[in-house]
């Protein structure tokens, strides 16, 4: 994928981003462990979504995602099973590029009599996945696999689990999801505590189906057994990805762009306070929903300063770290980014991959073992970049792109149809007007 810059198109008007995928997955997941009939709207209809949706057939429940008619919303209709009823599959379930599909799916098969399998490409075979099988383990589940159970392929023999309480060094939603949906056909009660806050869109959504949850700061806790009832959901837009069109925007001159029907779980838009500390000019605007927050983000063409991202934040914005290091590199003076080592143990090393592009186009960047410390700004000469086949790191070039002097070079662009396919057409929509 190539971008140039072209100084007289701006960002313009009112576009809407796809489905959240954090919210996809888990509205199908949910839906499957539900009995009956349910219907989620504006699912996303990325890679890793249709991962979690073949996983969930091949585990008995009926799950397909189509676009009704000239409506531009895509739609899944789940015939959930219930609990106990999903059943041992009877091949290898490939997840693709999806962590997520494959953490929570450990939690679900956890609970499921029998044996599944699961694996994936050579990115999630590469990713650790004791922080999620150990806990599992101490449930009662069986699950082996290369490196002692840290690499896919992972075996799981589940069943006849017994509810925990779990202590986790780094806050993650996806260990923490996996370990509440195993907990919901275990004996007892499950606890999972954090020492961050990360996403907490698994809690709200199992407390709208009926589940016996309960939050208490940074703890929560879940009584197993109780059957979840078939809930109907339409999925907000999602962050992350507005998060790249919010970028374009703030750095090509002329832009004033409305991004309307986005999520915004307070667990989710930290990225937002950063982007005011660094000056952006924006504007929320919240509606009433049901369970998830939802508005629209107005963002206008800023002049951007650095600043430091560190703490207890990072867990907010682990997925826009990417393009805020992009922005930074547009931005007057120094901005440090520290205790984000999870980003080494994405879909590939973030902030290595971070780095070389960026320095490749002419910016100022340099590695931490836990972040980068980017001096701007700095004129971007354009090239060729790698995204190591990272739809984040992909769009973030991408937008970097948008204001170099000369043409950017994405190697590897179709790993940008795993979450967000539809990225190059709203940017070319915004750029029409």
């Amino acid at each position: 994928m190539r971008t140039k810059r072209r100084r007289e198109r701006p960002l313009l008007g009112v576009v809407a981003v796809p489905g959240d995928k954090s919210i996809s997955h888990r509205a199908l997941i949910l839906s499957a462990l539900s009995h009956g009939r349910s219907t989620v709207t504006n699912v996303n209809t990325g890679l890793d979504v249709r991962a979690t949706a073949g996983a969930l057939q091949s585990l008995g429940a009926k799950c397909t995602i189509a676009t009704a008619g000239g409506d531009t919303k895509a739609r899944a209709v789940v015939e959930g099973l219930g609990l106990h009823n999903l059943r041992e599959p009877s091949d290898v379930i490939d997840v693709g590029n999806s962590g997520t599909t494959m953490r929570c799916l450990l939690g679900v098969c956890a609970g499921i009599h029998g044996l599944s399998v699961l694996t994936g490409d050579s990115s999630i075979r590469a990713r650790p996945m004791l922080r999620v099988v150990v806990p599992l383990r101490a449930m009662g589940a069986t699950i082996d696999g290369r490196n002692h159970g840290d690499r896919a392929p992972l075996s799981v023999r589940g069943g006849d689990l017994t509810g925990a309480d779990h202590e986790l060094a780094v806050a993650s939603a996806q260990v923490k999801t996996a370990l509440l949906l195993a907990g919901l056909c275990a004996r007892g009660s499950t606890s999972v505590t954090e020492p961050g806050v990360s996403r907490d869109h698994t809690e709200r959504m199992l407390a709208t189906a009926g589940a016996d949850i309960a939050v208490d700061g940074r703890t929560v806790r879940l009584t197993g057994g109780r059957e979840l009832a078939v809930v109907d959901r339409d999925v907000p837009g999602d962050f992350s990805s507005a998060m790249f069109l919010i970028g374009a925007a703030l750095l090509v001159p002329g832009s004033e762009l409305t991004i309307e029907g986005v999520g915004l779980n307070p667990t989710r838009i930290g990225a937002l306070d950063v982007l005011t500390e660094m000056g952006a000019d924006l504007s929320v605007h919240p509606r009433a929903a049901a369970d998830e927050p939802v508005g629209s983000i107005e963002v206008r063409h800023s002049h951007l300063r650095g600043t430091t991202i560190e703490g207890d934040r990072v867990p907010g914005m682990i997925d826009e770290l990417p393009i805020l290091a992009t922005l930074a590199t547009q931005a007057e003076g120094q901005t440090v980014i520290t205790g984000a080592g999870e980003l080494r143990v994405k879909e590939s090393d973030r902030i290595r991959a971070l780095a070389a592009g960026l320095v490749a186009l002419g910016a100022a960047v340099s590695e931490t073992p836990d972040g980068l410390v980017i001096d701007g700004p700095a004129p971007l000469a354009g090239g060729e970049v790698d995204s190591l086949n990272d739809h984040r790191i992909a769009m973030s070039f991408a937008v970097a792109g948008l204001v170099a002097e000369d043409n950017v070079k994405v190697r590897g662009w179709s790993c940008v149809d795993t979450s967000f396919p539809e990225f190059l057409d709203l940017l070319g929509k915004a750029q029409r007007r």
